[in-house]
């Protein structure tokens, strides 16, 4: 990446590969493996092509009774191999053809395995929530134990991910592909806004405005519920067992005091997008119903086209097909998880290729090089 001080945001991804003498034909040693499963072929292909090696064979295949099977077709023994698998809609079969082909290659004396995860699976499980669990925690302790000794992955849902492994992580960003993509395609973009779809938001938008040199706002507040819509009690749980009446007290504690119940305002922008265009910026687009509920505020609010720009399209259920109706102008998503088909039910979708960041980080661990030039000026908001 090349850093051009006359323009904000400054990184120029598409030269990435023409630094430092990196050619197909010299890049790599002959003791690399590439092999991968079903979760991403094409991705594992242009990694593969743009470092100048073939993607070995491994047969990956499910049984009739569902079972994952793993055939690696070459010798592994003392060499280098990459793994690259994605998290898709098949996230549980993802997961497990990563793990069993960690373990083929550990117990096939490979010299080290490094995981090429470029969406990581369960990433928004990563806080303990009443009586659950960090599932996260659990992914990253079952892919150390499978055998990988090294994780690249890209824009994690939270950066302290990172410590639930015991081996080295690299999170990798996909800021500077989206900055150029707003630099190159919107028009004027100076006069835009950079809108956190809401408070918790506000950091990763000042991150990009900062760089943009232009202003944000903030959306706060919840969509109130139609009368119709409201809980009337007619799905409440059960009246309690009148047998344990009599046993079972709710005993106040003196002196410490109750939390009050979280009550939002009404949805409102913070800030000026009247006449501006709107660029909505986040890590993972799946679940859309918050974004499309904050273009339709924008647009109330006058804002003139809206831009949706987000690392992961998962987009998962009826997603694309809310996109497309929805009052959003254009959605730009990186090609870490495949998405061909929700690109037919949605023609704003557009695709970035992020392979050359990846091919470029395999690369440097590969050849014991630095990998401190790819997050030159990356912030932990990016």
């Amino acid at each position: 990446m090349l850093h051009n001080r006359n323009k904000p945001g400054g990184y120029r991804p598409a030269k990435l590969l023409k630094l430092e003498g990196m050619d197909a034909s010299s890049s790599v040693s002959s003791d690399i493996v590439i092999i991968h499963g079903n979760s991403h072929p094409e991705l594992a292909n242009l990694i593969a092509e743009r470092l100048g090696v073939k993607s070995d064979a491994c047969s990956v295949f499910h049984k009739t009774n569902r079972e994952t099977m793993v055939q690696i077709g070459d010798s592994v023994r003392s060499k280098n191999v990459y793994i690259i698998q994605t998290g898709t809609k098949d996230v549980n079969n993802n997961i497990m053809e990563l793990l069993i082909m960690a373990y083929a290659c550990k117990t096939s004396s490979a010299k080290s395995i490094v995981g090429v995860i470029p969406y990581l699976p369960y990433s928004k499980q990563c806080k303990m929530r009443k009586r659950g669990c960090i599932v996260t925690k659990l992914l990253a302790k079952m892919m150390c134990k499978s055998g990988l000794t090294h994780v690249i992955t890209m824009d994690l849902h939270q950066k302290e991910i990172q410590g639930f492994f015991d081996c080295p992580v690299d999170n990798l960003r996909a800021s500077p592909f989206l900055l150029q993509y707003i630099q190159e395609n919107i028009p004027d973009f100076r006069d835009s806004v950079v809108v956190a779809r809401n408070p918790a938001a506000t950091k990763k938008a000042t991150s990009y405005a900062e760089r943009l040199r232009v202003g944000i706002a903030v959306i706060h507040g919840e969509e109130k519920e139609d009368e119709s819509e409201q809980v009337d009690g007619r799905t409440s749980p059960p009246v309690a067992d009148k047998s344990l009446k009599g046993r079972v007290y709710d005993v106040p504690v003196s002196g410490v005091p109750l939390y009050p119940a979280k009550e939002k305002p009404p949805i409102q922008v913070v800030g000026d997008v009247r006449g501006k265009n709107a660029i909505m910026v986040d890590d993972l687009l799946d679940d859309v119903q918050s974004f499309v509920a904050a273009a339709n505020t924008l647009k109330e609010a006058g804002a003139n086209k809206i831009y949706l720009l987000a690392t992961h399209g998962l987009l998962s259920s009826d997603s694309p097909a809310q996109l497309e109706e929805s009052p959003i102008d254009e959605i730009i998503v990186t090609n870490t998880i495949p998405h061909e088909m929700q690109k037919m039910k949605c023609s704003k979708i557009k695709t970035l290729d992020i392979s050359i960041m990846l091919s470029e980080a395999i690369r440097r661990i590969h050849n014991k090089e630095s990998m401190s030039y790819l997050f030159k000026n990356v912030t932990l908001e990016d």
